[in-house]
């Protein structure tokens, strides 16, 4: 679809959607409001999505989307203008043009797609828990072994470290002999016990749902290069934006880590981004598909920031869009921050089929014209009832519409046109190859083998006489020279004014401060900066 019909085509500050008695049309500056896309499974809420995506690249918005099936994946190539298209085309006045958009293709396998990887430091505590499905006493541990790491500067990257972490926090309850050699784990271990009791079957029980999710591919997602998220939020060189598609038909095998993945990437998002106020359009719009999977089972505190995230990432220009079979699926408290809708036919075989086409039905602003109750369920393919928000931000009453068709291929790409998108991806071999640096592993495998420096700093080399050790208690105090993966914005901040100021009064602190400051100063004040996932939102 192209814009020279100036009719109906997408204009400056909107998105034209679809057309029935009257044209439903995206506000571009009210898209940061979210939304909400349901019906039941084969009603055309995939191709409602296309339509919506290509509508935002147009605008020189950046789209990421979550692909279920594979069916997004032909908005990357041109469409193939078939009868039903052309005849849909027609009857709404608009002009088919083929198009295709740029696109880059993510999996957390790494088999369809770049990889997309995160530290555990990144992911925290609570995020983890849920993807591990642990109760409160298991999840305590971990919050336990997350802050003896922060404190020994134990570096969390992969699951490997948090393997060894948690077999290091064990309490060792053997007798020793008097002439046993020291436990070179002993400090690591009464750190734990002294934020409560840390026993070995909770850690043996965590340990066993670790290896579930390395059963299930998990492992693959925890490692660096981790994802930047701005390489998310980027233009082609035509300024239009481009569709960021997470490979997820396997992915799904395992709806937790689904949803606590696309929760991550939410968290890091409303983390990371700056307050930008109501931006003529958005940012980035984040569609994420089976979003009933979000919120199975979620504890209150999870709910409660889910909520707040939702809420508050408006503000940072980020429009997200739930895509799901009922608005039923989504909690209230969410559901009332999503003012566009687009709801596609229901089926009521059940009295709960039929409770939930009517409460589908009350989510809308009434039109006196329409019986939304009755034509949610008359609805065909490719029809939905559409309510989005209007000039002064609220909903619209709600309008039977035909969608329009896309512009790019509907249905699945193959492989080999797959290959040479990647091939041709702004991030090429940036995130392809794992890289495995210096951790909490290596660290902890040190100081058994006998290697590592003791803890008041008397082994493992001064380098740098009295300079080099102010310099290490300074990087210590700010955080700036223990690797976390990537570093925050606090850290980021920290690290500049620490190597600025540090070159200026280095001099000065050694002849002050002198010896007599040698293992006073060892401390994680840079350690505890916001984590950057929804576990650091726990802790505000």
């Amino acid at each position: 679809m192209t814009a020279q019909d100036s009719k109906l085509g997408d204009t400056d500050d909107k998105i034209f959607v679809g057309k029935g008695d009257e044209q439903a049309w995206l506000t571009l500056a009210l898209a940061n409001r979210h939304g909400l896309v349901t019906g039941a499974t084969g009603t055309g809420k995939t191709v409602t999505l296309q339509v919506m995506a290509e509508g935002f690249a147009r605008a020189g918005v950046p789209v990421f989307a979550a692909d279920i099936k594979g069916d997004l994946s032909g908005i990357s190539e041109v469409g193939v203008p078939a009868d039903f298209i052309l005849k849909r085309a027609l009857e709404m006045g608009l002009t088919f043009q083929p198009d295709q958009f740029s696109t880059v293709f993510w999996d957390v396998f790494g088999e369809q797609g770049h990889p997309v990887r995160a530290t555990v430091t990144e992911m925290g505590p609570l995020l983890l828990a849920r993807m591990l499905d642990l109760n409160d006493v298991q999840e305590g541990v971990l919050n336990v072994a997350f802050r003896v790491a922060d404190d020994a500067g134990l570096t969390l990257i992969d699951m490997k470290d948090l393997r060894a972490l948690l077999d290091a926090i064990v309490p060792d309850s053997g007798k020793k002999a008097a002439d046993a050699e020291e436990d070179p784990l002993a400090a690591i271990r009464k750190a734990a016990q002294g934020f409560g009791n840390v026993t070995k079957a909770t850690v043996g029980t965590i340990q066993r749902q670790l290896l579930v999710l390395e059963n299930q591919g998990g492992t693959k997602f925890f490692g660096e290069p981790a994802l930047t998220l701005k390489d998310f939020m980027k233009t082609d060189r035509d300024g239009r934006g481009m569709v960021n598609i997470l490979v997820a038909d396997k992915l799904l095998q395992n709806p937790r880590l689904y949803a606590t993945f696309l929760l991550w990437m939410l968290s890091e998002l409303f983390e990371e981004l700056p307050e930008a106020g109501d931006l003529p359009k958005p940012k980035l719009v984040f569609f994420f598909d089976e979003a009933h999977l979000l919120f199975n089972d979620a504890p209150k505190a999870l709910m409660d920031k889910i909520e707040q995230v939702v809420r508050l990432i408006r503000s940072k220009g980020v429009g997200v869009y739930f895509v799901t079979q009922n608005p039923i699926d989504v909690p209230d408290r969410v559901l009332g921050q999503l003012g566009n809708r687009v709801q596609h036919a229901l089926r009521a075989f059940t009295p709960r089929d039929q409770k939930a086409v009517a409460a589908a039905a009350q989510t809308f602003r009434p039109n006196p014209k329409l019986d939304t109750e009755k034509v949610i369920m008359e609805l065909s393919k490719g029809e939905a009832l559409v309510s989005f928000l209007e000039g002064n931000g609220t909903p619209a009453m709600v309008e039977r519409v035909m969608i329009r068709p896309p512009s790019a291929r509907i249905g699945a790409i193959t492989p080999d046109e797959r290959k040479a998108i990647m091939a041709a991806s702004p991030v090429k071999g940036k995130y392809d190859t794992a890289v495995d640096e210096e951790s909490a592993y290596e660290m902890i495998q040190k100081r058994i083998a006998g290697t590592a420096a003791t803890a008041d700093g008397s082994a493992g080399g001064s380098g740098g006489g009295i300079l080099g050790q102010i310099g290490s208690i300074v990087g210590t105090v700010f955080g700036t020279n223990v690797k976390r993966g990537r570093l925050s914005t606090g850290q980021v901040i920290a690290r500049d004014v620490t190597r600025s100021v540090t070159n200026q009064v280095i001099g000065g602190m050694a002849a002050n401060i002198g010896k007599s400051l040698g293992g006073q100063l060892g401390g994680s004040i840079g350690r505890t900066l916001v984590r950057g996932a929804l576990g650091g939102l726990l802790r505000r």
